[in-house]
């Protein structure tokens, strides 16, 4: 339909204000064809490329991919400068405190590590306890174990009927308290009117 646009020479084309008011009315006739189509415009081409563009750049990111397939995602998002500046600043921001972090656990547990030679037995132990509770290290860290047993059928309605028959002892034990409670007050009532 359209491969005559393919062969064309760039040289052969005009501009709208060297063109005829009859040329262009005929060019846009021939145009309106892709109304029709549901074509989008150009803007709407240009937005869903940059909105696809943006998912693949935070899918390359947030997914263990290589660092360059991860560059490449980034390189192909067209952004405002204003935007990329702060992005870069936030990340080296972000970078900075993570560095900063683990030279503050590194400068804890090496300090930690020095008071376990001290001369006084009660900070020996408690820097000793400190550098046991250290994640890497996990001396004194309580560990629990979970063990899911499979019941049977019939062992699950055994431990059921055993529960409900604990709640029904229960309950006749409330209402035979309660049936004491009311002869109580009918006779305490009674007591009254003599």
């Amino acid at each position: 339909m359209l491969e005559h646009l393919l062969e064309a020479n760039p040289a052969d084309f005009i501009t709208v204000e060297k063109s005829t008011p009859a040329s262009v009315l005929d060019a846009q006739y021939r145009t309106s064809i892709l109304d029709g189509l549901d074509v989008p415009s150009d803007e709407e081409a240009y937005t869903k490329a940059q909105q696809r563009a943006a998912r693949s750049a935070f899918l390359a990111i947030t997914t263990s991919q290589t660092p360059q397939a991860q560059k490449d995602a980034l390189a192909k998002l067209e952004v405002p400068a204003v935007v990329k500046e702060l992005v870069g600043m936030l990340t080296a921001f972000d970078w900075d405190f993570v560095e900063q972090a683990k030279e503050m656990r590194g400068y804890a547990v090496a300090q930690l590590l020095e008071e376990t030679k001290h001369p006084d037995a009660r900070i020996r132990l408690k820097a000793l306890e400190l550098v046991g509770k250290v994640t890497e290290v996990a001396l004194f860290t309580d560990r629990q174990e979970i063990k899911q047993v499979g019941l049977s059928d019939a062992e699950l309605d055994e431990e059921l009927k055993k529960r409900l028959d604990k709640y029904r002892q229960l309950e006749k034990e409330v209402e035979g308290e309660e049936v004491a409670v009311l002869e109580n007050e009918a006779g305490v009532e009674d007591d009254n009117r003599d």
